[in-house]
């Protein structure tokens, strides 16, 4: 019956236009920087900044390359947001339409009914963290040859440079931490939608929850605790292009961000458990 319930909720949840809105925004703005890319000077900065560390740009300048560039701004800004407006989503509203009493007249607990929500949530982040992976690589290969891989430096580190087939892998790997991100974000959204309020509202908080981490991480009093931000640990992904890589502070951001999800749950939860959804 368990998975039955959650075969019923993936139906509901991708069966709502508003949950591909994140799918063809990613589609929109890839198509958009990829030609930006090609046909301004974004490119040919690219090639001055390899030459003059010593490296042929048109060993660099890839599929590989232009697809994690396209990456970086799209999981910065685009994904939070599409994945909080359908966790906000998931159970607010239900309030919102009164479908929600009519569920819990069957025999099912509360917890029970949240846990599989949320697992069709965490089914949806994945689907959408592969589709921008795979979306961002396929317009890359378009215009882009199948070289080495260009990293761009971030702060305290190098930039890298891999083979095609140590890039890709590379890449591959990223995601799996992307999706940890999107489903840390997705619970943080489903944590508000448990509570009374509506679906706007719920996205908003959730979002507004993250900008604050962005804005006080950046202020250079707090440089000294970047780990106590969530924003500092969604950036994992990006840390397994790093030469070497730093397993440690990898697996402790995944372990921070596994937990934020479970706390998440767990208030969602108990917030909802005291609700009165027939008044």
């Amino acid at each position: 019956m368990f998975f039955a319930q959650l075969k019923n909720e993936l139906w509901k949840l991708f069966g709502k236009k508003r949950t591909y809105i994140g799918f063809g925004a990613f589609v929109l703005a890839q198509a958009v920087m990829l030609l930006m890319f090609k046909y301004t000077h974004w490119q040919s900065r690219l090639e001055q900044l390899l030459a003059q560390n010593g490296y042929l740009a048109a060993d660099y300048i890839s599929a590989l390359t232009v697809a994690l560039v396209m990456l970086w701004p799209q999981i910065a800004l685009l994904m939070p947001l599409y994945v909080t407006l359908v966790g906000g989503d998931m159970v607010a509203k239900e309030v919102e339409d009164g479908t929600l009493r009519m569920i819990l007249s069957r025999p099912i607990s509360r917890l029970r009914l949240l846990l599989v929500k949320w697992l069709a949530g965490v089914v949806f982040a994945a689907v959408l963290v592969l589709a921008l992976g795979v979306i961002a690589l396929g317009f890359a290969r378009l215009y882009f040859p199948w070289t080495g891989m260009f990293v761009f430096p971030q702060p305290n580190s190098t930039f890298g440079l891999f083979p095609p087939d140590q890039g890709l892998v590379l890449y591959i790997f990223s995601h799996l931490f992307m999706v940890v991100n999107a489903v840390t974000l997705l619970s943080l959204a489903f944590m508000f939608s448990c509570f009374n309020m509506k679906p706007a509202a719920a996205t908003i908080l959730a979002l507004s929850f993250l900008f604050v981490n962005v804005v006080i991480q950046h202020i250079p009093f707090f440089e000294e605790y970047q780990n106590w931000f969530i924003t500092h640990h969604l950036e994992c992904w990006y840390w397994v292009f790093q030469q070497p890589v730093q397993w440690p502070q990898i697996l402790q951001s995944v372990l921070t961000l596994l937990a934020a999800s479970a706390t998440a749950f767990l208030i969602g939860a108990m917030g909802f458990q005291v609700r009165d959804i027939k008044s």
